[in-house]
Order: structure tokens, then C-alpha cells, then sequence
């Protein structure tokens, strides 16, 4: 019988796992160096702000599910600390036991997925990262049992808002540190500028262009001078991928570690592909390679991967958009496409629009404010990001949409979107974005 072993057990391993088993009776072993097994991510913050209850909502699946239900043997805490590519065998270290031994596999499949960078400044037991659902229990237990009321999030993307929303709307004095003036950088800048004034409208303590110099005990020491004591401090300042153990491994890695892959997913060995936040593939529209760590991609990989096991190269990847979106509060931001910095590459025009959501004379009517970036010469889309209260995420969809068809931006004043008072108008901001096109 055909054996395949998966590293890593979160969204991407547990699912790729789940769809192979779906396909073939093959035998499937999937180890894992931490305590827990498909757990939703994402869903980490809200369960931190209450907004996710009971916490085993936050658990899809566990080792003894999977061997009852699929067939498929989990092993927790058990890390694969080196790969021999040739030999097809991986080295495990048993970590409670404190034992290592050898595993053979005819397929090899790759999720270690990511870790949070830290700062070598910032140590002591009551400085956290959020990452997994063990560093979730630690966070929410320190809170409960310390009694941890001032709380400095450290980071300004996606995990630190998500944080700082949530920990606040649990009624703890936040306080932001971010070492730029930039916040959220997939999100222009000119919709980014008013995330300070909406978290300081919330109560959140907003420090920019500063960072920490010492930490002594509570007391934050900034190299502005500035001195806080915080009773918790948690860092979120970006991921690099877990990809350690492979250095020797022969599969060939990007000097940023992430696994290079081809539209089957395959590494440049044929029979080891990868998936996740460690991969290195492609994106959709443009011919750059593309690394994103979002859930999309993983779940998509795996069932591409799994579809091409059974049935070798039987199946393509057609690459990433990077489609993303976050709530703050009362507000949503979003892009899609290539990132802010990649549009130096290209000869582009922006058209930009602000309008209400829906009919101006609904009360309700909130503005809404999108730039599209297209090529000059196909006016095709490049990239495209919004903000406001309401409808951002429908606009950034059908946008996404309209990329995956190769519509151009003047193809917007096409796009019949669904008219009603009080969902749109009847010259939507997607045509509207459209007809300015033609100006240009």
C-alpha cells in the first residue's frame, strides 16, 4: 500500500490529509510538533474577545476523530527535525518522550506552516505571541488568573488589529505600537491614515514611529524615551516560515526559506509537494511569484495536492490573488491583488471613487471608498483596495471576480450589480469606478 506522510496538522495538513483520504484508501501518517491539531485560526482573536464561545467551536477536529472517522494517524508533538529527499525518509523527534526515529514515505507532503518573529528585547512571562491555539489558552489564562488589565500590542497588521479589537471589546486599556506610521501595508495608505483616529476613538493608546528599547520587568522603555508599565505584553510583527529542518534536505528553498512550488504544488522533487504559509507559488494575473499566508490558498492547495497524488499532475494551480479583509471596529478594509510595493513594476493608472454604499437618501447610507490600479496598456486589473462601514467585503469580491475573468477596468460599467435602495445604487461604485476609467 502507497504511504504518504503529511508535516504539519493545522488548516493546510489536516485538510490535504482529509482530501486524500477522500480519494484513495492509501495509508496516511500526520505529524505534528505542537500540542493541538485543526484548529481555526483565524478564529483565535474573537475567542480571546468573547465573540467566539465555547471555545471547542474552535476545534474542527482532533487525533482521535481522525483515526475513527478518516483512518488517518495523527501524532501530536512530534516534530520532524530533518528530511532525507532521496531516501524518502524523515527523522521525528518524539518530544514528550525525548526520543527520535525514522519514518519512510512514498509521498511527502509539507505544511510546518509559519512562526511569529520576536524581538530578542522582549522576554518575560508575561510576553506572549499569538500563533496557534496553545499560545490562546496561555494569553486568555494569564488574563484570567494575573488579572492583566494594560495590555501593549506590539505590530501593526492584520493579528495585532484583530487583538487589539478584540481584547478591547473585552474591556482591557490597550495600547498600539507600531515602528512606522504605515498600519496595515496591503491597504493604501491614504485609507490606512485613519486607523489611529478609529482606534483612539475606541480608547486604544495609538504609538507610532517608535519601539521598544529595554523592557525591566513591567516597564516598557520606548527609544523615544517614553516610559509605559504593562501588565501583558503581546508581539505580532509578521511571520517567516518554518522551514529549518529542510536546509539540508535538498528541496529547494527562496533565500526568505519559503518552499519554492509549481502549479501542481509539487516541489522540485516530484513525489514532495507543499502547501500553507511556507510555499512560495504564484500570482493569478501577473507572472510574479507570490507568497501569502491566507486560508484560501492552503485549502485550496490541498485538495489540488491530494487530486494529483491519486492522479499525477492531473490538476493545475492558476496562482493567487491575495484576496484579503479585516474589520476594525466599526470599519472594513481591503485589497486584492498585488501588493503596494510591486506597482513600481508596472506602467498603471489608479482610478479612485467615494460614494455612498447604497442610495444617498437611505439614512443609513455610509460612504465607501475604492481605488482600482489597471494596467495602461491591457486595462487589465492590477491591484485594488477599499474602505468603509459598510459593503466593502461584496465590492472587493466582485472585483476579485472580475480579475479572475481578465475583465478590464472598463468592463465595470457592465457589471449589472443587484439594485435596491438599500443594498446599492442604481450606478453602483463599481460602475462608477468604470466610467471614470474612461477619462483616463
Amino acid at each position: 500500500m502507497m504511504k504518504v506522510i503529511v508535516i504539519g496538522a493545522v488548516a493546510g495538513g489536516a485538510t490535504v490529509a482529509s482530501q486524500l483520504r477522500r480519494l484513495s484508501d492509501t495509508e496516511i501518517i500526520v505529524y505534528e510538533k505542537d500540542r493541538d491539531m485543526s484548529f481555526a485560526n483565524c478564529g483565535l482573536p474573537y475567542y480571546l474577545g468573547g465573540e467566539v464561545t465555547p471555545r471547542n467551536k474552535l476545534i474542527a477536529a482532533t487525533e482521535s476523530s481522525f483515526k475513527t472517522n478518516k483512518s488517518i494517524t495523527v501524532k501530536t508533538y512530534h516534530e520532524v527535525v530533518s528530511v532525507s529527499a532521496e531516501n524518502k525518509e524523515i527523522v521525528v523527534k518524539d518530544i514528550k518522550n525525548n526520543r527520535t526515529f525514522t519514518d519512510t514515505f512514498d509521498y511527502l507532503i509539507l505544511s510546518p506552516g509559519a512562526t511569529q518573529v520576536r524581538l530578542p528585547v522582549l522576554q518575560g512571562n508575561h510576553v506572549f505571541t499569538l500563533r496557534n491555539l496553545e499560545d490562546t489558552d496561555k494569553i486568555n489564562n494569564f488574563i484570567e488568573t494575573e488579572g492583566a488589565k494594560d495590555i501593549l500590542i506590539i505590530g501593526g497588521g492584520y493579528i495585532s488589529l484583530e487583538i487589539i479589537e478584540n481584547l478591547k471589546n473585552r474591556g482591557l486599556n490597550i495600547t498600539m505600537l507600531h515602528r512606522s506610521s504605515h498600519i496595515l501595508k496591503s491597504v493604501d495608505q491614504d485609507m490606512t491614515k485613519h486607523i489611529p483616529d478609529i482606534l483612539e476613538a475606541h480608547g486604544v493608546r495609538v504609538l507610532l514611529d517608535d519601539e521598544v528599547k529595554t523592557l525591566d520587568g513591567k516597564t516598557v522603555q520606548l527609544k523615544s524615551g517614553r516610559k509605559f508599565d504593562y501588565d501583558m505584553i503581546i508581539t505580532a510583527l509578521g511571520i517567516k516560515p518554518n522551514t529549518q529542518f529542510l536546509q539540508s534536505s535538498k528541496i529547494e528553498l527562496t533565500d526568505s526559506g519559503h518552499i519554492k512550488v509549481n502549479a501542481y504544488f509539487e516541489t522540485n522533487i516530484p513525489y514532495i509537494y507543499a502547501l500553507g504559509d511556507a510555499i512560495q507559488t504564484k500570482y493569478r494575473h501577473v507572472d510574479y511569484p507570490a507568497q501569502i499566508a491566507l486560508a484560501w490558498g492552503a485549502h485550496r492547495a490541498a485538495s489540488i495536492i491530494a487530486h494529483n497524488i491519486v492522479n499525477p499532475q492531473s490538476t493545475k494551480f492558476n496562482g493567487l490573488l491575495g484576496t484579503n479583509i479585516i474589520r476594525l471596529f466599526d470599519y472594513t478594509f481591503s485589497s486584492v491583488g498585488i501588493t503596494p510595493n510591486m506597482l513600481d513594476n508596472f506602467d498603471y493608472e489608479i482610478v479612485q471613487q467615494t460614494q455612498k454604499h447604497h442610495a444617498g437618501y437611505m439614512l443609513d447610507a455610509e460612504q465607501i471608498s475604492i481605488n482600482v490600479y489597471f494596467d495602461k496598456k491591457t486595462r487589465k486589473i492590477l491591484r485594488a483596495s477599499a474602505f468603509g462601514r459598510v459593503g466593502v467585503d461584496k465590492r472587493i469580491d466582485i472585483i476579485a471576480t472580475a480579475m479572475i475573468g481578465n475583465l478590464t477596468i472598463d468592463e465595470f460599467k457592465d457589471i449589472e450589480i443587484a439594485y435596491s435602495p438599500v443594498y446599492s445604487s442604481p450606478k453602483d461604485i463599481i460602475n462608477m469606478l468604470g466610467y471614470k476609467a474612461e477619462q483616463k
